[in-house]
Order: C-alpha cells, then structure tokens, then sequence
C-alpha cells in the first residue's frame, strides 16, 4: 500500500471558520467528517486536524504563508485512483471555492 498525503484547501482558514460556526453547524461538519472516516475505514490512515496560520521559512528569513491550507489527512491505497476514489463524497468539499490537493508520499532511497 502507497500513502497520500490530503491538503484541504479552502479561501477561509480553518481557525475563522470555526469561530463563526454555531456549536450546531459543528457538530453537523463533524457527523459528516466522522461519516466519511467510517466510509473510508482502512483507507484512513491518519483524520489529521485543522491548521492554524502558517509560515514559510526560507534562507532569507520566515514570512506568512500564501497558500490556503486549512487541514490535512493521511491515506492509503493501491494507487493515486484508489487515494482519490476514497475521496469521493468527501465533507471538505460542501465549501464553496474549497478544494482538495493528493500527494503520494514517495519512499526516500537508503531510508
């Protein structure tokens, strides 16, 4: 089995979004998150979390992000068509302009 790595990406940050939802909306995202977790079972490697503001380091110094990472997953699957194929349905998406990024996480030689 391969692993992805999911990026949930959304035009508000996870943080604000929740601050503006009422303790109804979330516990209604999260029955839906939880739904999708028993849906994908053995798929689901790690649910991940929600990420707070980020920053990006670089030689000259660190400055905020300019991506719009809101959270993160871990899968596994045969190929990139059973990661996405786990994907299907999935909660993130009942945002508008929300989007999700796979990536396969590659072996490292010698490691």
């Amino acid at each position: 089995m391969k692993k992805f790595v999911v990026l949930y990406i959304a035009p508000q940050s996870a943080q604000s979004l929740m601050a503006e939802s009422s303790p109804e909306a979330a516990q209604e995202g999260m029955k839906a998150w939880t739904q999708w977790a028993e849906k994908a079972g053995d798929g689901l490697v790690d649910l991940g979390a929600p990420l707070g503001a980020g920053k990006e380091v670089v030689t000259a110094g660190t400055s905020d992000t300019a991506t719009n990472v809101s959270g993160y997953s871990v899968l596994q699957a045969e190929d990139m068509e059973g990661a996405l194929a786990l994907l299907e349905g999935h909660p993130h998406l009942m945002m508008p302009a929300a989007s999700i990024q796979v990536y396969e996480a590659l072996d490292m030689p010698g490691m």
